[in-house]
């Protein structure tokens, strides 16, 4: 085919081709693209015709593709990559008038303490914008890139995309939380003897705390594990758990009455917090904008104040106030 001929291709029919390489399923393609089941029906037929080849074959309740339908995916994705690139160079973005969507994926810890702070820079800059928010892991982010279904996302992350960018954000380290009325800070031995909670998406009640215990042969009690963030303040009022938090949730955390922050009575790694985002959508002006704003809003370390005594809460609390 030479680019003449280009001029019979359908580009939306191309659009559908990539989302059923993705969702494997004709009701999920017209729920993500917006059209109705016989419309994407009615694209299948097309593209079949144009590739003359069946494309996808009904197995149960999945539609796998082909072979040939493999082979074009391969080379139709940074094609498709390549065009919209080459488009949106040529778009203008004002952030004051632009009604844009964004798809964006957090991690629950940046979700509950860092987007609040990100969505009011958004709404006085960009008033009409709208931020769509997946919830994604470290285990997530790879596929939910590569699937299109977020542009942006911002978590702790491991293998990307080969044309995925990162830009690492900002060191994150572990912070205590504690509702106890206790003065003193926590000892280390009196860390081992209380019970703990556990955040874990997926689970797991030993972490990076649990490995820097058994090095020094000491070991800690585990007596819950919740999937998010957002059940710690509850869980840990008027008890003696404690809980283990990445800093900038123990600071949005410790403006709730009770709740206190302080330093973790050993050692523990940190972890660093990264921006990915679409190689395709690297040269997007609207994504650039808001990738800049991301960073601007989470770069910057959080200071924590250790909360040694009660009688300091009060005055450390309003500080984080009118910080936040």
């Amino acid at each position: 085919m030479n680019r003449n001929d280009l001029r019979r291709v359908d580009m939306n029919l191309l659009v559908v081709f990539e989302t059923m390489m993705h969702e494997r399923s004709v009701t999920r393609v017209g729920e993500k693209l917006f059209l109705g089941q016989p419309t994407i029906s009615a694209a299948l037929g097309r593209l079949r015709q144009l590739f003359d080849d069946p494309l996808f074959i009904r197995v149960g309740r999945v539609m796998e593709p082909t072979a040939r339908a493999e082979d074009i995916f391969a080379n139709l994705t940074p094609a498709l990559d390549g065009i919209a690139a080459a488009v949106s160079r040529c778009q203008s973005f004002e952030p004051g008038t632009s009604e844009a969507t964004f798809h964006v994926g957090l991690s629950d810890d940046v979700e509950y303490a860092l987007l609040p702070r990100l969505l009011r820079q958004l709404r006085k800059e960009a008033p009409n914008i709208t931020l769509i928010v997946l919830r994604v892991d470290q285990q997530q982010m790879s596929q939910r890139l590569f699937n299109g279904e977020i542009s942006l996302g911002i978590s702790h992350t491991l293998d990307l995309p080969a044309s995925a960018r990162r830009k690492s954000l900002r060191t994150v380290r572990p912070m205590l939380l504690r509702a106890d009325n206790r003065a003193e800070a926590v000892s280390l031995q009196e860390f081992c003897q209380r019970p703990h909670i556990v955040v874990s998406s997926v689970g797991n009640a030993a972490d990076d705390t649990d490995q820097a215990l058994s090095l020094s042969g000491r070991q800690r009690k585990v007596v819950l594990t919740v999937p998010q963030f957002s059940a710690l303040p509850r869980l840990l009022a008027q008890s003696e758990m404690l809980a283990i938090v990445p800093d900038y949730v123990a600071r949005a955390m410790a403006l709730a009455q009770g709740i206190r922050a302080e330093a973790v009575p050993l050692p523990l790694p940190t972890r660093n917090l990264s921006m990915a985002w679409r190689g395709a959508a690297h040269n997007d002006v609207g994504q650039r904008w808001l990738r800049s704003r991301c960073q601007a809003c989470l770069s910057t370390p959080v200071e924590l104040q250790v909360v040694p005594k009660l009688s300091a809460l009060r005055h450390s609390t309003q500080s984080w106030q009118a910080a936040y």
